[in-house]
This record gives structure tokens, C-alpha cells and sequence, in this order.
């Protein structure tokens, strides 16, 4: 009797271990496997037509017009104030750079966008005061809005000026051209 209490657990547990080798066996695993493909060039499985290169060309060709080079930064300048560039094109950001205010100097950078030849309104403020901070680095790009009444790229071509108040520095002058920087033409579109 003895024996027949040793043999039916032993029997029992190596039923299990069997059972549970054959379902982790035969159990299908969740992960796949994907071909990379990033360092393979992707061929043509035919030869390339003449009407084919031809469309090829004419791609490569509005590719090379539509190439955006900035222009070089000018850095212009009035006293410690500097903005980087004269022109710029819709979606470029304007950089302001701070440097060297005296301890006294305090004030407001004023963005004024033109109305028309002759009138300008306030598009953006920056506070500076030179005894809690002599530098710092700004920059701001203009977009649509049509909670601040900024409906089309018109709000933002021309002359624009940049004014130190509560100082005597010399007012900053660039111009926004209408052409609009390559990928961003989205964010120019008519929002009122």
C-alpha cells in the first residue's frame, strides 16, 4: 500500500510538468517580427521609363525652387538691444537678445506692427530691469489669432519697429515680407 501512495503523486506531478511543457510549447507568442528597413533602399522592380525619370526631374526641380536658405544674421543693434536679422518671412522666428543693462535701466521692449505707412499698434511687450536681470535672450515669432483680431498674413507685412521704453536707445526697424517659410503655409491660412 506503501508504494501505490509514493507511485500516484509522482505519477500525478509529472502528468502536470508534461502537461504544462506542452502548453508553453504550443502557446503563440504575442511578439512579431518586423523586417527593418531603414538602411535598405527601395528599387524599382521594373526599369524606369522615360515618362517616369521625367516626373522624377520635374520633382527634383520644384524641390530645389522651394529650398529655404535663412538670411545671415545682422544683428542690429541700439545700445544693449539686439534683434538678429533686417527681413524676415512669415514663420521665422525674431530673436532679441539683452545684454549689459546698466543696474538703472528699466523699461519695455514694444513689437509694433504697422496699421498702414504712417500708424503702428502694440503686437507684443517684454519688460526688462537691469537690476534683476542685465541679459537675457528673447525670441518671438507672429501667428494668426483670432481672439487678438490677427486674421491674415496682411496684419503682419511691412515695416515693423521695435521701441525701448524708458529709455533714449534708438528705435530697432525690420521688415516682414510676405513670403512664408517652406512647411508653414498651414499656419497661415485666413483665420477670421
Amino acid at each position: 500500500m506503501s508504494f501505490n501512495k509514493i507511485i500516484i503523486p509522482i505519477t500525478v506531478g509529472i502528468i502536470l510538468i508534461i502537461i504544462g511543457i506542452s502548453i508553453i510549447i504550443n502557446q503563440e507568442s504575442n511578439t512579431m517580427e518586423v523586417e527593418d528597413v531603414l538602411d535598405k533602399e527601395l528599387r524599382p522592380t521594373e526599369e524606369v521609363t522615360p515618362e517616369i525619370q521625367e516626373k522624377f526631374d520635374e520633382i527634383e526641380k520644384i524641390n530645389l525652387e522651394n529650398e529655404y536658405t535663412p538670411k545671415d544674421r545682422e544683428w542690429i543693434t541700439s545700445g544693449p538691444f539686439q534683434i538678429d536679422r533686417s527681413e524676415y518671412v512669415l514663420g521665422e522666428k525674431i530673436f532679441l537678445t539683452i545684454g549689459g543693462l546698466g543696474i538703472e535701466e528699466k523699461g519695455q521692449v514694444v513689437f509694433l506692427r504697422p496699421l498702414n505707412s504712417t500708424h503702428y499698434s502694440v503686437y507684443w511687450t517684454i519688460p526688462f530691469d537691469g537690476a534683476n536681470k542685465p541679459a537675457f535672450n528673447y525670441y518671438l515669432q507672429p501667428q494668426l489669432s483670432k481672439i487678438n483680431g490677427y486674421c491674415t498674413v496682411d496684419d503682419f507685412i511691412g515695416d515693423w519697429r521695435v521701441v525701448f521704453r524708458g529709455t533714449d536707445y534708438p528705435n530697432l526697424e525690420f521688415r516682414i515680407t510676405e513670403d512664408i517659410l517652406p512647411g508653414d503655409e498651414d499656419s497661415y491660412k485666413p483665420v477670421c
